[in-house]
């Protein structure tokens, strides 16, 4: 696939570095000193224009298929996104940091889909992106990750075993989870693996259960959520991230407060947000903290602009008490590392996405439904063709590891075991390694066909 990328700042980068040994890759900047961190990769770089008519046919325009605008400028993606929908059939890709920018787009697309006219096909906000991953983990109360299938009847949760779980080393078989809950994967020390029933939960494990909707629910309830529901959330930072996060939270019962700063931003959230508490002040003063009791708020969220200080926040609020801490992170690299100090969820905008542009488009695989762990695993959803003759779970031979979590049937959403039988029409929502789901997806490609 030949993918044209404009722009050479960090998330364009971070794009480049992702794609460039199984793509080619073109990247675009105006600057030749941001070009020269490519010189160590198998990709070439042109120095101009992305809305330059030349620079784009240079760049060899027509014959691509992505083109992903990233500058840290709205109007000049636009503008390239628009041009080179004009030269080619290529997908574009426009980055947007300005909610206005990006609900003028939507409006535009609209019209212009009805005239038949061209229109950018993606507008991608990673922070509205992370906006909806955070508040997604802070509705559900202890988990460190949430994805929704089959239209909110099957769910993935991810949870980490505690000091105090009562999983805590104790093996897979022996736990009596219910009958609509599996364990699909185990991420230890950075390595993610399926497990087998034998193999025991420890510390610091990040599990990946997936299941019905109401038998997550029940799993959570029985291992790891405490009865008091969730009350009180504070936020670091008044961006976008805390703006647009807040705004979600007032529509909950959840009580909120946003620090702030900068004092006419404060001005500004306090216009806009009439349920939440707003606090001008600096996040890291720690006798601000004490005072608002911030350390026994139920989850503290820290989404500056600025990683040392969000992980500084964290680390204080922690000292003070707070049990469950979410903390923005601008490198993707570092999230782990955050982790590792303490930080219950570190979550990116750069990584949301760029996990958007590999799943829809150009890493797009038909039936790949989400990526898990920083891409270790796949959630797929292959389809059996009307024909397929009824077969046990259980007989199926998979050529790696594997777990077929769930079974759609029409309406219904099933749980199998190992005497379930699949059936033609079924949908199998499948989770691997993503370094096995091409030979999964192959394996069951050869089977829909025989």
């Amino acid at each position: 696939m030949k993918i044209i990328i404009y722009g050479a700042n960090e998330t364009g980068s971070i794009i480049a570095t992702e794609f460039f040994e199984d793509h080619d890759i073109i990247v675009i900047d105006s600057d030749v000193s941001n070009l020269e961190k490519f010189n160590n990769l198998d990709l070439a770089t042109i120095v101009g224009e992305g809305s330059n008519i030349n620079i784009l046919k240079e760049a060899g325009i027509k014959d691509a298929d992505v083109f992903i605008a990233c500058t840290c400028l709205d109007e000049a993606n636009i503008v390239a996104c628009l041009m080179a929908k004009q030269l080619s059939n290529a997908q574009t890709a426009c980055f947007v940091s300005k909610k206005e920018c990006r609900n003028s787009l939507s409006i535009v697309k609209e019209s212009m889909q009805k005239d038949g006219a061209l229109h950018i096909d993606y507008v991608i906000w990673p922070e509205k992106l992370l906006v909806g991953e955070i508040f997604r983990i802070v509705t559900v109360p202890d988990a460190v990750n949430v994805e929704d299938f089959a239209q909110g009847k099957a769910k993935l949760l991810e949870y980490r075993i505690k000091e105090d779980s009562p999983l805590l080393n104790k093996q897979l078989k022996d736990i009596p989870f219910n009958e609509e809950t599996l364990v699909a994967g185990i991420k230890r020390n950075d390595v993610l693996f399926i497990p087998n029933g034998y193999d025991e939960f420890q510390l610091n494990d990040k599990t990946i259960f997936m299941g019905t909707a109401e038998g997550l629910d029940i799993t959570a309830s029985q291992f790891f959520v405490e009865e008091k529901k969730l009350k009180s959330v504070a936020i670091i930072g008044g961006g976008t991230v805390g703006f647009e996060l807040a705004k979600s939270l007032e529509k909950t019962p959840i009580k909120t407060k946003l620090i702030e700063k900068d004092y006419k931003r404060s001005e500004f959230l306090s216009e806009q947000l009439k349920k939440t508490l707003i606090l001008n002040d600096d996040g890291t003063n720690l006798e601000l903290l004490g005072q608002e009791n911030i350390g026994e708020c139920d989850v503290v969220i820290s989404v500056t602009d600025s990683d040392e200080k969000n992980l500084l926040c964290s680390l204080l609020v922690k000292q003070l008490g707070a049990k469950r801490v979410i903390t923005r992170v601008g490198q993707m690299a570092t999230a782990s590392l955050f982790e590792k100090v303490g930080v219950d969820v570190a979550v990116s905008p750069k990584k949301a996405a760029l996990n958007e542009i590999k799943n829809r488009i150009v890493d797009y695989k038909e039936g790949l439904l989400a990526t898990v762990e920083m891409g270790l695993a796949e959630i797929l959803e292959i389809n059996m063709q009307d024909s397929f003759k009824d077969t046990l779970l259980m007989d199926l031979k998979l050529p790696k590891r594997a777990v077929v979590a769930i079974i759609k049937r029409g309406s219904r959403v099933i749980i199998p075991k190992g005497q379930t039988l699949i059936r033609g029409g079924d949908s199998l929502i499948i989770f691997t390694k993503s370094d096995d789901a091409e030979s999964i997806r192959n394996y069951f490609n050869k089977l829909t066909k025989e």
